[in-house]
C-alpha cells in the first residue's frame, strides 16, 4: 500500500509539474501537438505512450486543468508515426501496427488552473475561486473513442485508482506560518483500464466531464 501511495503522489507531482509549465495547448489537444507541416516526411515518437492536458471551467467558477497519460505495457516503445503525402503509416522498427492492444491505462489529474484561456471570473462573494469537493462530485465524465466526428461511447471501462490530495503552494504555506486563511486546494487522481481491441490507431481517446445541467465543463483528446 505505501509503495502505491509513493506512485500516486509521483504520478499527481509530475503532472501538476508539467500543467503548470507548459504553454500553447488548445481545446482537445495533447501535449505532443501535431507533426509538421508541408514536409514531404515527418517522423513522430511515441516513446513513453500519449499524453494530454486541457483547460477546463465550471460556470461562474473556477477554472481547472487536465493533465493525463495513456500507456500499455511495451506497447509504445519504439512505435513511431510516419507521415507522407500518401497518409499516416504506424510502425515499430519493420513491423507495420494498425490498431492498440486489447487494453490501455487511462491516468489523469484535475487541479486548479488559471491562465489567458479562462473566462473572465464573475465577481461572487459568496462562491469559491477554487475548485471543491462538491463541484468535482457533481461532475460526470465520459470516454469516447472519435473516429472523423463520430463519438462512441467506451463500454466496460474499469475504474483501477482514485485519490483526492491536498496542495499546499508556496503562499498558502507561508500564510499558514503567519496564522492566515488558508483555502483548501486539491487534486483529483484517477486512473482507469480502457478496453482498446480492435480500436483503430487512427482513433482518439476522448475524455469529456459535464456539469449536473449537462454543460461541458472540459474535453480533451489523446490521438495519435
Amino acid at each position: 500500500m505505501r509503495s502505491r501511495k509513493t506512485a500516486n503522489a509521483v504520478f499527481v507531482a509530475a503532472l501538476i509539474i508539467a500543467g503548470l509549465v507548459a504553454t500553447g495547448v488548445g481545446f482537445e489537444s495533447p501535449l505532443s501537438g501535431a507533426p509538421p507541416a508541408n514536409h514531404e516526411k515527418s517522423v513522430w515518437n511515441y516513446e513513453g505512450g500519449l499524453f494530454l492536458q486541457t483547460n477546463g471551467s465550471v460556470p461562474n467558477g473556477p477554472c481547472f486543468r487536465i493533465s493525463g497519460h495513456v500507456a500499455a505495457p511495451g506497447f509504445f516503445d519504439n512505435l513511431k508515426r510516419v507521415d507522407t503525402e500518401a497518409g499516416a503509416t504506424f510502425r515499430r522498427g519493420s513491423e507495420s501496427v494498425t490498431q492498440f492492444p486489447d487494453q490501455i491505462s487511462l491516468q489523469f489529474v484535475v487541479f486548479d488552473h488559471y491562465d489567458t484561456t479562462c473566462p473572465p471570473q464573475v465577481e461572487n462573494t459568496s462562491g469559491t475561486p477554487h475548485l471543491t469537493r462538491t463541484m468535482m462530485a457533481s461532475m460526470h465524465l465520459y470516454l469516447y473513442w472519435k473516429h472523423g466526428v463520430e463519438l462512441r461511447p467506451i463500454k466496460d471501462v474499469v475504474p483501477k485508482y482514485f485519490s483526492v490530495d491536498p496542495i499546499m503552494p508556496t503562499a498558502s504555506a507561508r500564510a499558514a506560518t503567519r496564522g492566515g486563511p488558508i483555502a483548501e486546494k486539491l487534486a483529483w487522481s484517477y486512473e482507469f483500464a480502457v478496453p482498446s481491441a480492435g480500436v483503430p490507431l487512427c482513433d482518439s481517446l476522448v475524455i469529456v466531464m459535464r456539469t449536473d445541467d449537462n454543460r461541458i465543463a472540459a474535453r480533451v483528446a489523446a490521438r495519435m
